[in-house]
Order: structure tokens, then C-alpha cells, then sequence
């Protein structure tokens, strides 16, 4: 596409490659056969070929308005129109650097504003999430529905870790909404690690992996928490960490980023590639383990929601059901697996109504083949989906550890 970047636009830090990712792209539309809100509101510029024009009149020193904003705010972020995209377009990318231009023209209405601030205040912080979730509990029948959705139906406790005692260790993120919302996520983790012959080192002055500011217009605040990560994990690389894992595939996404984010910082660059290259899906560490001894038995039927931060972002769309079908489950058949939920980070509360329909969608598919249990890879669509009510929602490697003799 030939783009000429406005002079203000050139002086951006991410000039040169905003321009390079508008060039590539050649303008197909296929990216619109697979983008779920172009699919529910029919809008060219609710698709990703739209959204990247609007980006380049932007660049190009055209004017900015709400309704261009409005477009870019509905995008999930789901890099499913990357999957598809012949042309290899960094979608994500460009619109991590329009976002941020449009958003720095056109001031936010006051509510909106209120409602991000919270966000970054509130998600980020698991002691502060976690006890307003234990509140929301005591007073779950108190509450609106909107508020009520989002809590937890049936949270399983911790069970106890085991304690680090064998030589291959690896890190893993704990989190910022799990602790609160699925708190035996990482213990179940830990326990099948363990069964393994791996183990857990604990890092405890890593926090959020940074996704939460950086995509509420807090881009800098984003890229200081990814800094403090890096410090924090920094001295157990030095001492032989084989990995970084995460079991929230949409944290695993952007940790996977921080060399391309933090590239041009002369003081974290070489880390952050490090860190990026360490980081891992905890699906890509167990598909090179002997699963033969866990010897799991389960006569339960999963359906698997593969997130999309792990199929599109990642790159591991069928790893888990790969690992899932190993251990000996009985996966059910799931139409549009490529489609997202909806959950998105924060898109459930700041784009309520689209979100909702394609939970809606996605649970129509995911219950099917008539499953025991939908089994995922992200909080936040665990969490999205686990809020209709409907089948039971829980992290796949819950099930795999209630299944260990």
C-alpha cells in the first residue's frame, strides 16, 4: 500500500516500522473473512482492512476523530486476520501505534477515562483484585448481574505446592487476575511439573506482565512493568532457568513481545530478547516431557477453547489438544475453533455488548459436541466464558492434574 507518512508522523519513535507494516499490506480484504467483529457488524471499517486504512490516514496527517477511535477500541486484538493474512502483516503492531497516536489526539469522555483509570488500578494489583473478588463473594446476591458474571460460580482452593527440590527449575508468572479467580491454576501446575522432575522457582517481585496498561492507552506504564519483570526474573536466568512459564496465554503473548517492545531501549534490549526466548507456554514445556508417567485416567469429555493468544499470537493452535489427546481424553469436535470469545484482556467490560454476543457464539460451538467440561489456556476467557452460567469453564491443566493417580 503506498503510504506517505505525515512530518509530525515521522518524528514518531515507531515511524519507520508503521510505514513498513502499511507497505505490506496489499489491501486483499481476506483478513475480513475471519475477523469476528467485521462478522457481527458488517462494517469495512470494523475489519482489519478498514482499521488499517483509518491508521494510515492518521500517519498520513489526516484528521482525528472519536469515530476513528471507536473503530480501533472495538478491534479484540485477536491476530486472527494475521493467521489468514497472506502477506505476513504485522496487524498488531500498527495498531499498538495508531492507538497510541489517536489516542493522544482525542481526549477520552470523562466516564470512559474513570473506567480505564479503575481498570489499571484495580487488574494489575492481585492483592487488591483478589479481595474485592472475596468481597463480591460475601455479597454475590447483592450484586447486579453485570458485576455478578464476572466472579468465580465454583473456585477451586489452592492445594498445597510442592516444594522446589529437583535440578531442572524453571520461573513461572503468577499473575495478576488468576490468583483471585482460579487460584489452583499455577499450585495444579506446580504438582504436574513436579511429577516431571521440574520445579518452581519462586520469583516474587515479578507483577503484571504489563498487557493491561499498555492496552488501556498506558503504553509507558506497560513497558515499565515488563523493565521490573526482567529485573525480577533476571538473577534465576543468571542461575540456569530453563524457561519462563505461563499458563495465561494472553501474559504469555506479550511477554513473548518484550524484545520487539523494548528493542530500542539500550538498557533492557539484550534482556528482554532473553527473557522473550525463555518465555514459554506451559503447553510447549509439557509437549516435550514423557506424559507416559503421569498416567492420568479420566473418562471425562473436554472441549477445548484454544484462546486466541495462544493460536494466533503464539502460534499453538492444537498443541493443547495434541497434549490433552496424549494424557488419553476424549475431546469433542469444536466448529470456528479459530473465532474468538470475546474476553480480549478487557474488551468484556469496555465493549460489553460485542463481547457477550460472541461468548454467546463461541459457547454454542464449544457445547456442541455436548462436553462435561470446556477446558481453556486463558483467565480471561476462562473467566468470560465460565459467567454465562452454562458448562463448567476451568483451566486445562486443572483437569489434567485431578486426573493424576
Amino acid at each position: 500500500m503506498q503510504t506517505t507518512l505525515s512530518e509530525h508522523a515521522r518524528q514518531l519513535p515507531r515511524a519507520e516500522e508503521a510505514e513498513s507494516i502499511l507497505r505490506s499490506c496489499v489491501h486483499c480484504g481476506f483478513c475480513n473473512a475471519t475477523c469476528p467483529t467485521y462478522q457481527l457488524l458488517g462494517d469495512e471499517l470494523d475489519g482489519p482492512r478498514g482499521r488499517i486504512y483509518l491508521i494510515k490516514q492518521v500517519l498520513e496527517g489526516n484528521e482525528v476523530t472519536q469515530k476513528t477511535q471507536q473503530h480501533l477500541d472495538r478491534c479484540l486484538s485477536c491476530r486472527n486476520c494475521e493467521t489468514t493474512c497472506p502477506s505476513g502483516v504485522d496487524y498488531h503492531n500498527l495498531l499498538d501505534i495508531g492507538r497510541a497516536v489517536v489516542d493522544a489526539a482525542v481526549p477520552r469522555p470523562l466516564g470512559q477515562r474513570l473506567l480505564r483509570e479503575g481498570l489499571r488500578g484495580v487488574v494489575p494489583n492481585p492483592g487488591l483484585f483478589k479481595g474485592l473478588v472475596n468481597s463480591g463473594q460475601v455479597f454475590r446476591a447483592l450484586l447486579p448481574d453485570s458485576l455478578r458474571v464476572k466472579l468465580p460460580r465454583n473456585m477451586a482452593p489452592a492445594k498445597p505446592r510442592p516444594t522446589t527440590r529437583h535440578a531442572r527449575q524453571v520461573l513461572i508468572l503468577e499473575g495478576c487476575v488468576q490468583p483471585g479467580l482460579s487460584p489452583n491454576t499455577n499450585a495444579a501446575t506446580s504438582r504436574v511439573l513436579d511429577r516431571l522432575g521440574i520445579s518452581i522457582t519462586p520469583a516474587r517481585e515479578a507483577g503484571c506482565c504489563g498487557a493491561v496498561d499498555y492496552h488501556l492507552d498506558a503504553q509507558s506504564a506497560g513497558l515499565d512493568r515488563a523493565r521490573r519483570n526482567i529485573d525480577a526474573w533476571w538473577p534465576s536466568i543468571e542461575n540456569g532457568a530453563e524457561a519462563i512459564v505461563q499458563t495465561a496465554s494472553g501474559c504469555g503473548a506479550f511477554i513473548k513481545d518484550y524484545g520487539h517492545l523494548l528493542e530500542n531501549d539500550p538498557a533492557y534490549a539484550d534482556k528482554a530478547k532473553k527473557v522473550s526466548d525463555l518465555a514459554k507456554d506451559l503447553v510447549e514445556v509439557l509437549s516435550d516431557e514423557p506424559l507416559e508417567k503421569l498416567a492420568v485416567h479420566s473418562e471425562q469429555r473436554l472441549a477445548f477453547h484454544c484462546p486466541c493468544t495462544l493460536q494466533h499470537a503464539q502460534k499453538l493452535g492444537g498443541a493443547v489438544e495434541a497434549v490433552l489427546l496424549r494424557l488419553g481424553f476424549n475431546l469433542t469436535a469444536v466448529p470456528d475453533s479459530h473465532l474468538c470469545c470475546g474476553s480480549a484482556g478487557t474488551y468484556s467490560i469496555t465493549q460489553p455488548e460485542l463481547s457477550r454476543q460472541l461468548r454467546d457464539n463461541k459457547l454454542n460451538a464449544l457445547e456442541s459436541g455436548h462436553p462435561d467440561v470446556i477446558v481453556t489456556a486463558n483467565i480471561g476467557c476462562q473467566s468470560h466464558l465460565d459467567g454465562a452460567g452454562r458448562t463448567p469453564v476451568r483451566h486445562w491443566i486443572e483437569l489434567v492434574e485431578a486426573a493424576l493417580p
